[in-house]
């Protein structure tokens, strides 16, 4: 939700952070498994007034000037989030926006604008924005909203992997256990599947046995919804 302060972007300054949330660096502050904030400014004492407050979470901090830059980082491998603060709210910074949250839709995007503008603040939504945030605001809003797409980031990230893992899974199948299993899941009984494969229905069982094994499926549903996951194609591809 948008929120506004007194005076500059954090009403707190970098000497008082260390007090008002209670920590200090730790190892975790330079490791790779802590979560990422990204940044993408053209203003640079905002991006020392951010990198510093990043510094007393113990998370890792990455700026860049432009989507471009950003975009051509590799993909992150731990819960992240971008914050998008452009100083003037032109159409370029929307176009920004929406190219990134097509590409890396894995990261939360938190925009960050002076203008309080309702027009923008939908379009901004609606290009893909996590949060939207008007300065000036505190910096606990701001920690706030970050731990917030942290955890979207979290769940996304988790997602992928398990659908990593099912494709690679389904990469070890042969052509004949992926045909198998195409018409299995649709419904149609071995009997029915082997008519369509010009096999046995004793051969489609063995097939369905591998299937499982190599899918580790603990049940035909679980299966199912594998299949459901990784759009396998329609058993109608092997029927026509």
């Amino acid at each position: 939700m948008a929120s506004a302060a007194a005076t500059g972007m954090f009403e707190q300054n970098s000497a008082n952070l260390e007090f008002t949330f209670g920590q200090k660096l730790d190892s975790r502050a330079n490791s790779q498994d802590a979560p990422i904030v990204f940044l993408i400014t053209d203003d640079i004492s905002e991006r020392e007034s951010l990198k510093s407050l990043i510094a007393h979470e113990s998370w890792q901090f990455e700026a860049f000037e432009s989507a471009r830059g950003f975009l051509a980082r590799p993909r992150p491998l731990v819960p992240s989030c971008l914050i998008l603060a452009r100083s003037l709210p032109d159409m370029s910074g929307l176009e920004e926006q929406k190219q990134i949250a097509r590409e890396r839709g894995e990261v939360p995007i938190i925009v960050v604008s002076l203008h309080e503008d309702i027009a923008r603040t939908v379009e901004a939504m609606k290009a893909g924005a996590a949060d939207f945030l008007l300065r000036p605001f505190s910096a606990e809003v701001l920690l706030v909203a970050i731990r917030e797409t942290f955890e979207r980031s979290r769940v996304a990230l988790q997602r992928e992997m398990e659908i990593t893992e099912l494709r690679n899974r389904y990469r070890s199948l042969s052509t004949r256990e992926r045909q198998v299993m195409a018409l299995v899941v649709s419904g149609l009984l071995n009997k029915q599947a082997g008519a369509v494969l010009g096999i046995s229905e004793i051969t489609v069982k063995a097939h369905r046995g591998h299937i499982m094994r190599k899918m580790k499926a603990n049940s035909f549903p679980d299966l199912v919804r594998m299949a459901s996951a990784l759009r396998v194609p329609s058993a109608r591809v092997f029927q026509a």
